[in-house]
């Protein structure tokens, strides 16, 4: 089983790191993926997952911490791209409009754009990140002329916004909001969309799982996140598993080797 999206380099971590990568392999989830979040983190992840063959890392600059971040992190994320082969992605990148005044979303346009070119020049895949930004990002996409595809963290658009996606290449990761009952539109696409177009994650520590609100969250729970995902669908939880373990293998290229 694969977590595709899961923040393990983060601090909530640091006291049990792992622990918790033990239980990981104990309930059968054996890979994990860490997109990048700022420059200034990129080393100790690299060095993080270069300890484990669970662990598996992408590079990219988060909206969210845009204010942090300047135009030398692009020149950068070249930089460590080309030093670092093993790189399975440019992420987490992406437009986030729920909090930010036109200044700051200019930037991350611009931080996202850039970001985006950078991944269709080493023919990488792109971990995007969403919020309030689905019409923004698909227009991006189809201006840059994106090529390589990659997860849309999170999912919790409309059908139509899924169909943009998965025209352009893209899959759809989907994590703790399905275990909710609110998360009817979010369920509903998922009923709808293809499994080969689906990604098991957890963003961990965030987002945590109905039920264990106000906690962290673990990579540990994926395979409730599973078995959610196989209810909704109408499959078996074996099903769920094994497809959207090949999706990832497919989508990152988990089965190459580390170089």
């Amino acid at each position: 089983m694969i977590d595709s999206h899961c923040h393990l380099d983060f601090e909530a971590f640091d006291v049990d790191r792992m622990a918790v990568l033990n239980r990981c392999l104990q309930v059968g989830v054996n890979k994990i993926l860490i997109p990048g979040t700022l420059a200034s983190r990129w080393q100790s992840l690299i060095e993080l997952c270069n300890n484990t063959s669970m662990l598996e890392y992408a590079l990219g600059v988060h909206p969210y911490f845009i204010e942090q971040s300047a135009q030398a992190d692009i020149d950068s994320l070249n930089l460590f791209i080309e030093q670092h082969p093993e790189v399975r992605a440019v992420g987490e990148i992406g437009l986030d409009f729920h909090d930010s005044d036109q200044q700051n979303q200019t930037k991350q346009q611009s931080f996202f754009t850039e970001q985006l070119n950078i991944a269709n020049h080493f023919k990488l895949p792109a971990i995007i990140h969403h919020r309030r930004s689905h019409n923004a990002i698909i227009r991006t996409l189809k201006q840059q002329k994106f090529q390589q595809g990659g997860a849309i963290h999170a999912f919790s658009g409309s059908y139509q916004e899924a169909q943009s996606y998965l025209d352009l290449g893209f899959k759809l990761g989907f994590g703790g909001v399905i275990t909710y009952p609110r998360a009817s539109k979010t369920r509903e696409v998922l009923k709808k969309i293809p499994l080969s177009a689906v990604l098991l994650e957890t963003d961990a520590p965030d987002m945590p799982i109905c039920g264990r609100q106000g906690k962290r969250n673990s990579p540990e729970y994926l395979p409730e996140i599973a078995q959610h995902i196989a209810t909704i669908k109408g499959v078996g939880v074996e099903q769920v598993i094994k497809q959207t373990s090949l999706n990832s293998c497919e989508l990152f290229a988990f089965n190459d080797e580390k170089n």
